[in-house]
């Protein structure tokens, strides 16, 4: 029976939206997948700044950033859900590169999801904070808002074509520029946009 089948599972996958998906939010975007399950799917898109970037939101915040190496790091719109509210892709705080001040309140902070072992999302102002105060993750992507997606509503797109999948490359995700993440997680399956128009429809 289909039913019978295990789930896909799709966290620390990337979401690459297809040609037909004309949403004016998700079309021609990149989602990073942190979570998902029978209960549904939670992601961030990784490929459309916002008109802010992170030094503007941090001084908006009365937290001065005094990391250099971020000062032009866009912030983006990682979806349409909750979007006054920060969610922070980053690189895992090993123990071993921790201040005492970070020892405190341990290897990561707050509200922080581990979606693999290098590769954690935080919700809680205190790693802005840790950023500002010029410490916190080596690298990270900021986003304002995050996508969901309902149980079995996902799958249900990915039936419909609205998207390819493909695992993740941290890579892309913080060392590669915002226009050409698309592209690069195309290139993760081997394709070209322009090989989209023929891939849409087909199962």
């Amino acid at each position: 029976m289909p039913g019978d089948s295990p789930t896909i599972q799709l966290q620390h996958h990337f979401l690459i939206a297809m040609p037909g998906l004309e949403d004016p939010v998700f079309g021609k975007s990149l989602v990073y997948v942190c979570d998902h399950g029978s209960h549904g799917a939670l992601g961030l898109i990784v490929n459309k700044p916002a008109d802010v970037d992170l030094k503007t939101l941090l001084d908006k915040l009365d937290m001065p950033l005094q990391r250099e190496d971020l000062m032009q790091s866009p912030v983006y719109m990682g979806g349409p859900v909750h979007t006054e509210r920060g969610f922070v892709l980053h690189t895992a705080m090993p123990a071993a590169s921790m201040t005492a001040d970070d020892a405190d309140h341990g290897p990561t902070y707050g509200a922080t999801m581990r979606v693999t072992p290098d590769v954690e999302m935080t919700t809680s102002r205190d790693v802005l904070e840790s950023l500002a105060e010029g410490k916190g993750p080596a690298q990270v992507l900021v986003c304002l808002g995050y996508s969901a997606w309902g149980a079995g509503q996902l799958e249900s797109e990915l039936a419909e074509n609205a998207w390819l999948t493909v695992q993740a490359d941290p890579r892309i995700l913080f060392d590669v520029a915002p226009a050409a993440r698309y592209d690069a997680a195309l290139k993760l399956l081997g394709l070209e946009p322009w090989m989209l128009s023929s891939q849409s429809g087909r199962a």
